[in-house]
């Protein structure tokens, strides 16, 4: 038996043809693998083959090469029924079994791996079986598994009929599913011999959502798909809306599942990016850029497809919105993802749509909300809804030390012009701001003493700067000094002095 995607042949040795040898070619050399024993339900007397070609096969699981053992029994009380066996075939190490596929009935079988899933297909009840052998419900060297999913029927699928066209009208034929006549090849391919027709098998994520009521093994069993980004997606709005909806620990653990893949891909990434920077990758050629799966759902797209929806609901508390909302932002947090400023945007929204400011400060006071300056900005806005959001504003972009000069325009449109002065000179930035900015300031204010105020400070500051009181052409202020002049007298204006 030869597997063609891992260069694998494998030899069955001995009377009874249980001892199974491997080898594997590279670049035209073969190397001898780990002989390795299968268990047989029996030993008959005299020896003679009791494994059959038919029960064996070679399949790729989840990276891993495995040889699959479909081991018959007759079904008594001590034992339900066939159990397929996974025998870990590395390539280097002694082959191990590993897994045990519990069928729970007899019968005829036939096995298909589609999408890291084996799917069991059993002839007399016309149904398939779905295995998992990620989702283990204990640890140790030998894991137990039950079905995921209820054994389900393949979809059915009518044959088209063909020929002149009085016969293309007729209604198209039900082909006969889990037929006799059906050959099946690794990974997903089923043969209808009788009907002349060859499918490749698929396993439709949507109903699954329907058939796993344990919300975390479902986004277990999701998560390793190849396909389930929208499922996963319809999933986490699902429990969030509607009658059926979760309770916060469900949530929480949902978004803790979904966090721990966002964050292993964040590291992968950064780790290559590092790898890059620093020349390490042209050395290592097997270092690769980390592929992004659809498992990966980052914090947009649970803003644009859940949220975001979710909170424009008129029917849902809005308590249990912002302990959701609440709920992701912790979960970030404990996987050490930064925060996008749009989540603490959609709390803030919400906490004021409600009325719920006190609740809005405390958050803000004990920095349940981080800050960000599109969080001043945002808080800014909703002065005239809630003044004190103004000094909360000001206060966060003074903690963010990186946003003076946010904090000199706001301070300045609300035409509190000596206050503007007062932090620059706090910060030690009044050498280098735009006179022409605070003098349009203050000239707005139509106060002719500030004016007067804030022209002798820049002129000062000319003059310690230059050696001269005048200001350049290049800052602009011509149309301030002639005010200056008008209101105060040419005789006004600072002389130079000797330094």
């Amino acid at each position: 038996m030869y597997c063609p995607v891992t260069s694998v042949i494998l030899l069955s040795t001995t009377v009874q043809g249980n001892v199974l040898q491997p080898f594997f070619f590279k670049n035209g050399t073969m190397s001898k693998m780990s002989k390795f024993e299968i268990e047989l339900p029996g030993v008959s007397k005299p020896a003679k083959l009791s494994l059959s070609e038919r029960d064996i096969a070679m399949v790729t699981i989840y990276g891993q090469l495995y040889v699959r053992y479909l081991k018959h029994h007759s079904r008594t009380l001590n034992n339900p029924g066939a159990e397929v066996i996974l025998y870990h075939l590395p390539r280097d190490g002694t082959c191990k079994k590993m897994h045990v596929l519990k069928l729970n009935t007899t019968g005829k079988f036939a096995l298909n791996v589609v999408d890291n899933l084996v799917v069991v297909h059993h002839q007399s009840s016309q149904t398939s079986m779905i295995f998992d052998i990620k989702l283990r419900d204990t640890e140790g060297t030998l894991n137990i598994h039950q079905p995921v999913l209820p054994a389900r029927s393949i979809h059915p699928y009518k044959i088209p009929l063909t020929g002149p066209a009085a016969v293309t009208t007729a209604t198209p034929v039900p082909c006969e599913l889990y037929s006799s006549t059906w050959s099946v090849f690794q990974p997903d391919i089923i043969i209808s011999a009788s009907e002349g027709y060859l499918w490749y098998l698929q396993v439709k994520l949507q109903p699954v959502v329907n058939l796993m009521k344990d919300k975390g093994k479902l986004m277990d069993f999701l998560l390793q798909r190849r396909d389930c980004k929208m499922v996963i997606v319809s999933v986490c709005f699902q429990m969030l809306n509607g009658p059926d909806k979760s309770n916060l620990s469900v949530i929480a653990t949902v978004f803790d599942k979904l966090n721990q893949v966002y964050k292993e891909y964040l590291e992968a990434e950064q780790s290559y990016t590092m790898a890059v920077e620093t020349g390490q990758s042209r050395g290592n050629p097997a270092q690769k850029r980390p592929v992004r799966t659809q498992a990966v759902i980052d914090q947009s797209d649970m803003y644009t497809h859940v949220l975001s929806v979710f909170t424009e609901k008129k029917d849902v508390s809005h308590k249990f919105i912002t302990a959701v909302l609440m709920e992701y932002i912790r979960s970030l947090n404990q996987f050490q993802i930064t925060v996008q400023h749009y989540l603490y945007e959609l709390v803030l929204k919400t906490l004021v749509h409600h009325n719920l400011f006190y609740m809005l400060h405390q958050f803000l006071q004990y920095h349940v909300l981080s800050d960000s300056k599109p969080l001043a900005c945002l808080l800014l806005s909703l002065e005239s809804t809630y003044p004190p959001a103004h000094q909360l504003s000001l206060d966060m972009l003074k903690r963010l030390s990186t946003a003076n000069d946010e904090i000199v325009e706001v301070l300045l449109s609300k035409q509190q012009v000596l206050g503007a002065r007062r932090f620059i000179r706090g910060v030690g930035g009044h050498d280098n701001i735009s006179a022409r900015k605070f003098l349009d300031a203050a000239k707005q204010t139509r106060e002719e003493m500030l004016f007067y105020t804030i022209f002798r400070f820049f002129e000062q500051r000319n003059q310690r700067l230059r050696g001269s009181p005048h200001f350049t052409p290049g800052e602009h202020c011509e149309e301030h000094v002639a005010y200056f002049k008008q209101v105060f007298g040419e005789q006004a204006l600072m002389k130079p002095t000797a330094s």
